[in-house]
């Protein structure tokens, strides 16, 4: 079994925000297999699904962003999983909009709630999928950028990353981190 975590904030008001992205990559996968109805377990929102016969959580934390730590380090320790097993899909404002990295560890690079999710396993030995939301223009408070809708212009790339970003997932679920990283690093804009 692997857990596939997208970071974001829950409630209405957060939806299809930049600070969301992870939320909607997990949407894409869920849409993709035909996940079933979701539960709230370990604060979170979790689906199942099934990728060549491996069980997959999609796991979306309802802690808000800053504090997704505590959802993700429960899940892990019920399911008794090594951190080299679960995937945190986040935003990354220093990325241009749309582009992904995948790293297989490493600092968090001021991204909150990856920090959060560092401190409380302890270590920073798990995989990570950056997603591009670009820089806030001018003198924008950086809060306010990240809780921003992405405009009609941007869409259509972001939507196409999200496609990409699904692909990495399952590469990394078939064949491991070094193959996902080859593919979404290579194919990043």
């Amino acid at each position: 079994m692997k857990i596939v975590v997208g970071l974001g904030n829950p409630g209405r008001q957060y939806m299809n925000t930049r600070h969301n992205i992870g939320f909607e990559v997990l949407a894409e996968l869920a849409k993709r297999y035909q996940a079933g109805s979701s539960s709230l377990r370990h604060e979170a929102e979790i689906k199942e699904i099934f990728l060549e016969g491996e069980k997959i959580l999609l796991c979306a934390p309802q802690t808000y962003m800053n504090l997704s730590g505590s959802s993700v380090a429960s899940l892990i320790n019920f399911h008794k999983l090594p951190p080299e097993d679960i995937l945190i899909i986040c935003d990354d404002l220093n990325l241009p909009s749309g582009q992904l990295r995948l790293r297989a560890s490493g600092s968090s690079g001021g991204q909150k709630g990856l920090k959060d999710i560092a401190v409380k396993l302890k270590t920073e030995e798990f995989a990570r999928l950056r997603f591009g939301i670009g820089r806030p223009p001018g003198r924008m408070d950086v809060s306010s950028y990240v809780l921003q809708k992405f405009s009609d212009a941007e869409l259509t790339e972001i939507q196409i990353s999200v496609q990409h970003a699904a692909d990495g997932v399952e590469t990394w679920v078939k064949e491991g981190v070094v193959k996902a990283m080859n593919q979404i690093n290579s194919n990043s804009v």
